[in-house]
Parts: C-alpha cells; sequence; structure tokens
C-alpha cells in the first residue's frame, strides 16, 4: 500500500524539493584525527543493528490504544469537549494522536537522514566525515521503521507538520557547514529523543517500547557527535557569529514549541471550527502537555549550553520558555541511561526467548519418552 493511500490528509507534494547551499568539501588529510570522534565513530559501527531481526514484529498493536497510556495524556481529556465525545470519536482521537506523532518522528528521521548526508558532504574534517556516514546509515534505519510500523500497526499517517518543515527548510537551506549539526543534532534530534525518553518510559506496550528504546540508543551517539564537533568550532567564532547561530537557536525552539499543538489532528477530526479552537485552547493550558513540553528540552537546552550559545539573551528566551532549569542535566548521564535500557531490553527479551526454547525441547523430549 502506498503511504499516500494513509495520510488523512493529502500531502501537498510526492516529493519536497530543497535547495541546498554550501560546499561539497573534500580533505587530502588522513591522519588519525581526534580520538574522542573516532571511538563515536567505532561505536556507530560497532551498534549497527537490523529493525528486521532485532524488532519483533509478530506483536499486535491495537490502533485505539497504541502505546497503552491513560487518556489523562491527551490534551483534552475531562473537558466539556472530551465529556461531549462518544466512544467512537474517543477512540479515533487516541487513533490519530498517535498516528501523527509517529508520523513526525518518521518524516524527522528522513529529515536527519539528509542533514547526515549533508553533513558528510560539507564538513571540513575526515573524522566527523567518518562517523556522519554512519549516522546516514542509522537514520535510515530509523525512518524504515517508523515507515514500517505506520503502515502496518497503525494504518494511518500525517504529512509533515509545517513547524518542522520551516525548521527543515532553513537547516538544509543555509551554506554554513555547521548548520546541519545545530538545526538537526542539537535541535531536531535533542527534542525528538526527549519525547522518544518520554514514551518509552511510558507505554506499557512492548512493540513501540522496543523501537523507541533502539532507535534512542542511536540517537544518544548522535546529539554526541553533534556536541563534540560544534564544541570546538564555536570556540573560535567572534561574538557576531555567536549571535546568529543563537538567534536560530531561538527561532528554532519556538517552532518544536509549537509544533506540539497538532492543529491539524482536530482538523481533521471532523470537529466544528469552534471545536477545533476549544481543542487548541484546552491544549494550550493542558497541564500534562506543560511538563511534556518542558522535559522535550531535557536534551536541547543543557545541548547548547554545552556547546558555547549560553549568553544572558539566550538565558532569557529559555526562562520565557519555562525550560531554564532544565541546563543542569547531565547529557552523559542521559545517553549512558539510553544505552543501558536498550541493552536490558535486549537481555530481557533473549532471556525470555532461551527459557521458552529450553521449555519446548523438555517438552518434546517428555513426549518422546512417553
Amino acid at each position: 500500500m502506498s503511504t499516500h493511500e494513509l495520510y488523512t490528509i493529502p500531502a501537498e507534494l510526492s516529493t519536497w524539493d530543497v535547495e541546498m547551499a554550501g560546499s561539497s568539501r573534500f580533505t587530502w588529510e588522513y591522519d588519525d584525527g581526534r580520538d574522542r570522534m573516532l571511538a563515536l565513530y567505532q561505536k556507530g559501527k560497532d551498534k549497527q543493528w537490523d529493525s528486521a531481526k532485532r524488532i519483533d514484529w509478530d506483536l499486535e498493536v491495537d490502533p485505539y490504544n497504541v502505546l497503552g497510556i491513560p487518556d489523562q495524556t491527551i490534551a483534552i481529556y475531562d473537558t466539556p469537549l472530551w465529556n461531549r465525545m462518544s466512544p467512537e470519536t474517543r477512540n479515533e482521537v487516541r487513533l490519530h494522536g498517535a498516528a501523527w506523532q509517529f508520523s513526525q518522528f518518521l518524516h524527522g528521521e528522513q529529515g536527519a537522514m539528509i542533514c547526515s548526508a549533508k553533513i558528510v558532504e560539507s564538513v571540513p574534517d575526515l573524522d566527523s566525515k567518518f562517523y556522519a556516514a554512519t549516522q546516514t546509515m542509522d537514520e535510515a534505519r530509523h525512518a524504515e521503521t517508523y515507515a514500517r510500523f505506520l503502515q502496518e500497526k497503525v494504518g494511518l499517517a500525517y504529512p509533515i507538520n509545517e513547524h518542522l518543515k520551516a525548521l527543515l527548510d532553513s537547516t538544509l537551506t543555509d551554506s554554513r557547514w555547521d548548520m546541519p549539526y545545530l538545526g538537526m543534532q542539537v535541535l531536531i534530534e535533542g527534542l525528538a529523543l526527549a519525547a522518544f525518553g518520554v514514551m518509552r518510559d511510558i507505554t506499557t506496550k512492548p512493540l513501540p517500547k522496543q523501537i523507541l528504546a533502539y532507535v534512542m540508543q542511536d540517537e544518544a551517539r548522535h546529539v554526541a557527535f553533534g556536541r563534540m564537533a560544534l564544541r570546538d568550532y564555536y570556540r573560535d567564532l567572534s561574538e557576531t557569529e555567536l549571535r546568529e547561530r543563537e538567534d536560530f537557536v531561538i527561532e528554532g525552539c519556538y517552532l518544536m514549541r509549537d509544533r506540539l499543538r497538532g492543529r491539524e489532528t482536530w482538523e481533521n477530526l471532523g470537529l466544528t471550527a469552534a471545536e477545533v479552537e476549544e481543542a487548541e485552547e484546552a491544549t494550550e493550558h493542558s497541564e500534562y502537555l506543560r511538563l511534556f513540553r518542558s522535559l522535550l528540552f531535557s536534551r536541547i537546552v543543557p545541548c547548547v549550553k554545552d556547546i558555547g550559545l549560553w549568553s544572558p539573551r539566550l538565558q532569557q528566551a529559555y526562562a520565557d520558555m519555562g525550560v531554564l532549569d532544565m541546563a543542569g542535566q547531565s547529557l552523559d548521564a542521559l545517553m549512558k541511561q539510553d544505552e543501558d535500557i536498550a541493552d536490558k531490553l535486549d537481555e530481557e527479551r533473549f532471556a525470555q526467548e532461551e527459557t521458552e526454547r529450553h521449555a519446548e525441547v523438555a517438552e518434546t523430549i517428555a513426549q518422546g519418552m512417553e
């Protein structure tokens, strides 16, 4: 089935052409490079995996309860609008909410694949080219995984959100080689990583938990890559150049925050114009979404601080968003946690499979003896 047949609303075009700027850079320096970057590159090679084999696609998913989480996480829960809805309409709200969220994950992963390919092309040093090449493969695997999940398990998809599209457009059309790092590795990947983490930790369904945990294991390395490259480069930038990057970060963070409103899901549920406004108002004041929005910046804010973009003006922007306190998060600790959760999930799954295999063998032997 074509993905276009799954879209709830028509995608604007079958493809989106972005006129990219900047130079393709070759380097003739083939020395060993930076030890930290090469170690990350080695880890990227070692940690490659096949989504067709590592993920248990035989697990069932209820499209009307994709994550198995309480309705209290829905922005309009227990509002007059929610209370007026029939059980069937509430099911549609659950389905469309999950479809929209995973669709944006999918589109973001394709954007990450294209951005990491551009980094290979434009970054001046060879060790960064090496790592970005492994990331390009990672992002292809992630896009493949989310596309399969939406097609086979959810059965519904949404086109790319206008705010995510705007940030990707700004990232890809900038001619400076560091901007794909800043737009993708720090902002889009950082926010996605936090969103994946919240959903990974609250879902009670094994298939989405596997997908989110395994994707996060890769994404944690990608954010570390961006930190290393930009921290080294931004030390030598002028105040004017740093201010330009800060402007980009501030604008990008507002775009990412606004992306969470998901107005298109309410418009597509057959609500009246007044009900769509009612849903948007409830979304704006949802306590759960306020907390979720705050947690989404748990990876971005400390990363921005770590790479050297931390002027009073930028701190004030984060204070206005209510996320300044996230600056104290330890990115290294969060990355290790992401690694450990994925590894533990593997251990538990394969230990269970081994136990079941032993039981099957024992049963076969017992039947033979009888």
